[in-house]
């Protein structure tokens, strides 16, 4: 997921929403295992960095457009794909500056769901 696979039809319908690009998606499982790195590297899971990942990858880029919408920067950055892998895989930093319009339960929700171990992320269910 990324916010660029996010579409409405016009700016007034909001019920004309679609998410688009399943070009690469595949059916989910709960105890399947997936291997292949595949996402643009802002959004994807430290475990499908390292090709062992699960639906649970989902649950962490829907964290970090949460985490982008909120405080209008993206959580994990850099000059290489190296570079926002290793910053993913130590977990989000929060700056008081980007963050103190935004509240406490809120911020907990998106600690949540950029839990760097994909075992101990929720799932959508």
């Amino acid at each position: 997921m990324k916010p660029e696979n996010v579409l409405l039809k016009d700016a007034v319908h909001w019920e004309s929403l679609k998410i688009v690009d399943f070009g690469t998606a595949v059916s989910a499982n709960r105890t399947k295992t997936l291997k292949q790195m595949i996402g643009t590297p802002y959004y994807m899971a430290p475990e499908v960095c390292d090709g062992n990942y699960t639906s649970k990858c989902d649950v962490w880029s829907i964290g970090v457009i949460a985490f982008m919408l909120l405080s209008g920067k993206a959580p994990f950055y850099g000059d290489s794909n190296e570079r926002i892998f290793a910053m993913a895989r130590r977990g989000p930093k929060y700056k008081e500056s980007d963050w103190s319009h935004v509240s406490k339960e809120a911020q907990g929700f998106i600690s949540t769901l950029l839990t760097v171990n994909g075992s101990d992320r929720p799932s959508c269910a």
